[in-house]
């Protein structure tokens, strides 16, 4: 094959993020099924199978709406950034929970039927022609089934086989996963719901999950509106003051609507790179120069500042472009260079401290 299998590389890092997840979920399952019925005052209570099913399901939908404000909640805030380190590793355990939330169900409702419990969520409610009594069971069927194809392509193997661009736009089926779950749920329990807590819980995940990317869309909207002027040729747009680009950070410039450019300086040297990491289309302007190398704040990729290329023995790279300094205002050259090309870096002091 020509992509090479990597094993997961088990640092001290992943480690800690699976273990609060794990004691996360913990909790909530622990909670919802030993704590939570001592404060019910109902006269049936539910039967221990579905309750357990409930404690899934309920676990999944919002371990997914929390997956899904991570990326957006990461943009407005850097404190956020931690949490995407290792966020695949969270939709795999949400994948797992939702199949234990199916294995009650199933095991509950077919308990005692000849019909196999597998077939008999496609043929025991065939009623698609209604809103009230449309089978449900299929939207999480469909849910599930994106989740599992998520989860199997998680690993970077899949990353580099598929390449990134495809990769991502699969990846990006967690939304119509997420789609059809609250329709599931909507259709489904919300209509035998006892009280409003579960309405009112799915309906303030979904507003939130729809406010934080509005937010972050609106912000990148007015930073991609942003105009910078030009010279006479065209090829060289105005970066602004040098002095104002942060040691061991970058000023982002944006040359297009879907492209942007990655100042860095690291000392008094100044080099452009592109704002893409090789890895997910991280934004690399939002890391840091780590060890003499930009670090990409999503999952830690890293490339030269001055050739764009990762450390050997990696071998990603990215696109370079030039600068120049003229009457002290620092001038980005928007054609992009071929990745992997070295550039010069520009020298320019650094700004003293209180001036």
């Amino acid at each position: 094959m020509s992509v090479k299998y990597v094993p997961v590389i088990w640092n001290r890092t992943k480690l800690a993020y699976d273990a609060v997840v794990l004691a996360t979920v913990g909790a909530y399952l622990g909670i919802y099924l030993y704590v939570a019925p001592q404060f019910q005052t109902v006269t049936m209570p539910i039967d221990w199978d579905i309750y357990k099913a409930q404690a899934f399901g309920t676990c999944v939908f919002f371990l997914l709406t929390f997956i899904l404000c991570i990326g957006p909640m990461a943009r407005l805030d850097k404190r956020f950034l931690p949490l995407l380190y290792n966020r695949r590793h969270l939709g795999v355990i949400t994948c797992v929970l939702a199949y234990f939330h199916v294995d009650n169900i199933l095991g509950w409702y077919n308990a005692f039927s000849p019909i196999n419990r597998y077939v008999s969520v496609f043929i025991v409610n065939t009623s698609f022609d209604r809103f009230l009594g449309f089978p449900f069971e299929i939207l999480g069927v469909l849910a599930l089934l994106i989740l599992t194809i998520l989860a199997v392509t998680s690993h970077d193997f899949w990353l580099h086989f598929l390449k990134p661009t495809l990769w991502k736009f699969l990846h990006m089926g967690i939304y119509l996963a997420y789609a059809l779950i609250v329709a599931h749920v909507a259709l489904g329990a919300l209509q035998s719901a006892a009280g409003p807590f579960m309405t009112t819980a799915v309906g303030a995940s979904v507003a939130l999950v729809a406010a934080l990317h509005l937010l972050v869309a609106r912000k990148e909207h007015l930073f991609d509106t942003q105009e910078s002027p030009m010279d006479d040729s065209g090829t060289w747009m105005d970066a602004g003051d040098p002095t104002e680009v942060p040691d061991k950070r970058a000023r982002i410039i944006s040359i297009t609507d879907d492209e942007r450019v990655a100042i860095f300086r690291n000392g008094k040297k100044l080099s452009a790179i592109s704002n893409v990491c090789a890895h997910q289309n991280g934004p690399l302007g939002e890391g840091k120069i780590v060890y003499g190398c930009v670090t990409c704040p999503w999952h830690g990729y890293q490339y030269r500042v001055e050739d764009g290329r990762s450390p050997p023995p990696f071998t990603e790279k990215i696109s370079t472009y030039r600068l120049k300094l003229e009457d002290g205002r620092l001038w980005l050259n928007i054609e992009a260079l071929p990745p992997g090309t070295y550039v010069e870096p520009v020298v320019a002091p650094i700004l003293a401290e209180g001036s």
